[in-house]
């Protein structure tokens, strides 16, 4: 480069720093660099650490360690003096350096304090190289190590510190505590791995890759390429960046930035079916009168009730609206992965896809991105994945009823509760049980026991004196025998049943098909165009219920058929009521009605519950899997490198 070609680009440079400093005047933001000596004021210092040379982020270089020459800088240190003046004259030899054969070869001098950098020596060579858009920059590196302090910005540098331990890299930033360990477990590292150097630079180029390919992404606000990264990198593999197509690796940035920070929305009832006239004409002209709809098993139906329950509701819908759709079943094995089924489903022409277990959602996520045609849902709750829609049931509704059922039909007062694991969802089951209970036996005590803590929880509960026991529900509308429903075990040991909660999938597949021949997918994505739409469906749609013993006195049965109507009718709330957890801290005084929110996310047990919500640690292997995923707890469980990543 010339000499006059570096004067031009001086120019370039000062007439951003110039523009740069007037937008900052004008909105009242500071206009120059930041200054470490007043930030360090009053602060108290853990240590310095020298981490010698290495290249850092030019983005992350926003002060210098003194006042000093500021003010000859803009914020982002472009040059504020002129060409003319000696700091002009010296910012010109170094841009044509750079530009030569020779470059600017002396590593610039700084300090890192909170994960930003501040240059004590060399800011006109960091200048130079940020004029010409350089991502990084060679620097000797002193960190200033702040004491610890239990506040979220504290907390999270030291979640970095010990990333950087393991990384020695400073590209990836997260504003939210956990992500740095999520990132680690998505990249298949295990948490106290030092990455080798050549592992480091192939996480580093797939991420310059991505951030490429991500430019041609629109990220929302909030959401950082390191957030998008993640989200990207814990359903795909790094090597997936070279094997998909432009077209699936962009769809699939598309889907991985808009996962990052999802809403979810709750849709609690199946929608209204009546339309306008116009409505009608235009769904006529242009909706399907037909659908294909695939459903996906994990299991086996003859080894899985959850699987057998699905897929007789698969059956009912199709009989239910025969003509109108046409259902296929695929099920996973040693020979069919999940991804496999879908582009199968997909080439036998599904246009709607159910995985019916939660554990396939990340393989629903890769599909979403890959058949941005098909719709996709998973059988779980609180996923945040706008690509994948999600469906479940308010058990809750139903075990109200049954915890009724089980209070008046109490000798001891002292009634079991069999859980399956702390996952969304359950602790609203347990406590509604409990209401019910207290409901009609103020005296009524429900000790509880879960199958994920141990082998046969029913059994501890005889031992332990109750007399009737709510066992798991079942997962079709016929009654089960014991030991599933609500059982009272007589005198003799003999399990007589008094109601069974129950699981109807095939009303709950009808109703959504014909939802989807109705145009209501388009509708809801109109109007609901940021947020994961989760379906979480009560009685009043018929997908959930209970069906009472025969032998129940009439006046128990009149009670529960009365609470019943209540409910679906939307007159009754099971946690409209006076109540307290298990601390003694009112967490409804009556007077309102609690959002699906916070019902959903109930982690916490009522006043009336004998028990605990067990730690992640007390969970058997065979059930940490869904915990990780739906857990109450999820994002306190420290990720696995090949475990679910949320």
């Amino acid at each position: 480069m010339s000499r006059a070609e570096a004067v031009e680009a001086f120019r370039a440079a000062h007439k951003k720093a110039v523009r740069t400093y007037r937008e900052d005047a004008e909105h009242g933001r500071w206009p120059y660099p930041q200054v470490l000596d007043d930030i360090l004021e009053g602060k108290s210092v853990a240590g310095r650490i020298e981490l010698g040379v290495m290249n850092i982020p030019t983005d992350r270089v926003i002060g210098v360690v003194s006042a000093g020459r500021r003010s000859v800088f803009s914020r982002d240190f472009m040059p504020l003096a002129e060409s003319n003046t000696e700091f002009g004259s010296k910012w010109i030899s170094l841009c044509e350096a750079h530009l030569s054969d020779e470059g600017i070869r002396d590593p610039i001098r700084c300090y890192e304090y909170f994960g930003d950098f501040y240059v004590q020596e060399g800011n006109k060579r960091l200048s130079v190289l940020r004029a010409f858009d350089a991502p990084t920059v060679p620097a000797s590196v002193l960190r200033i190590v702040p004491a610890y302090a239990d506040d979220p910005e504290t907390r999270l540098y030291y979640e970095f510190l010990a990333f950087y331990h393991v990384s020695r890299t400073y590209v990836f930033r997260f504003n939210k505590p956990g992500r740095y360990q999520k990132l680690i477990a998505a990249l298949g590292f295990e948490p106290d791995e030092i990455w080798s150097e050549q592992q480091r630079r192939r996480v580093l180029s797939a991420f310059t890759l991505f951030s490429d390919v991500s430019k041609r992404v629109k990220f929302p606000e909030g959401v950082s390429p390191s957030d998008a990264f993640l989200a990207w990198a814990s359903v795909y593999s790094i090597d997936d960046l070279n094997k998909l197509s432009p077209e699936t690796l962009l769809a699939s940035l598309n889907a991985s930035v808009t996962d990052a920070e999802a809403d979810v929305t709750v849709a609690t009832e199946a929608e209204p079916g009546g339309k306008t006239l116009l409505s009608r004409i235009y769904d006529a002209m242009f909706l399907p009168t037909h659908l294909t709809a695939a459903f996906l098993h994990e299991y086996a139906p003859e080894t899985s009730n959850w699987v057998r329950g699905h897929e007789q509701g698969r059956l009912f819908a199709e009989k239910a609206l025969s003509g109108r759709i046409t259902t296929q079943a695929y099920v996973a094995d040693a020979e069919h992965t999940p991804d496999t089924l879908f582009m199968q489903a997909v080439k036998d022409g599904a246009q709607v896809i159910f995985a019916t277990t939660p554990s396939l959602i990340d393989a629903c996520r890769r599909a979403a991105a890959a058949y941005p045609n098909v719709k996709i849902l998973n059988c779980s709750v609180a996923m945040p994945y706008p690509g994948v829609r999600t469906y479940y049931s308010r058990i809750y509704e139903t075990k109200f009823l049954a915890g009724v059922i089980a209070g008046a039909c109490s000798h001891s007062d002292r009634i079991g509760y069999v859980a399956s694991a702390p996952i969304f969802g359950v602790p609203a089951s347990i406590n509604a049980f409990a209401l019910g209970a207290r409901l009609v036996n103020p005296r009524a005590v429900v000790k509880l026991r879960w199958t994920c803590t141990e082998s046969d929880p029913f059994a501890s509960l005889l031992k332990d004196g109750v007399d009737v026991v709510s066992n798991r529900e079942w997962f079709a509308p016929e009654a089960p025998q014991p030991p599933y429903g609500l059982i009272r075990v007589q005198n003799d040991g003999t399990p007589e049943p008094l109601a069974a909660t129950f699981w109807n999938w095939g009303a709950f597949y009808e109703k959504l098909l014909s939802e989807l021949l109705l145009g209501h997918w388009e509708d809801e994505s109109a109007n609901r165009s940021a947020a994961a739409i989760n379906y979480w469906w009560g009685m009043q749609s018929g997908v959930i219920g209970v069906t009472p013993s025969e032998k129940l006195p009439e006046g128990v049965k009149a009670l529960v058929e009365t609470l019943k109507n209540s409910i679906v009718e939307g007159r009754l709330d099971p946690f409209r009521r006076v109540m307290s957890d298990q601390e003694g801290l009112v967490r409804n005084d009556g007077s309102r009605w609690l959002s699906p929110d916070e019902i959903l996310h109930m982690d916490w047990l009522s006043d009336a519950v004998e028990g605990s919500i067990p730690a992640f640690s007390e969970i058997r292997p065979m059930a940490q899997g869904i915990v990780r995923l739906l857990g109450v707890y999820r994002d306190e469980i420290p990720p696995k490198k090949d475990g679910p990543i949320l």
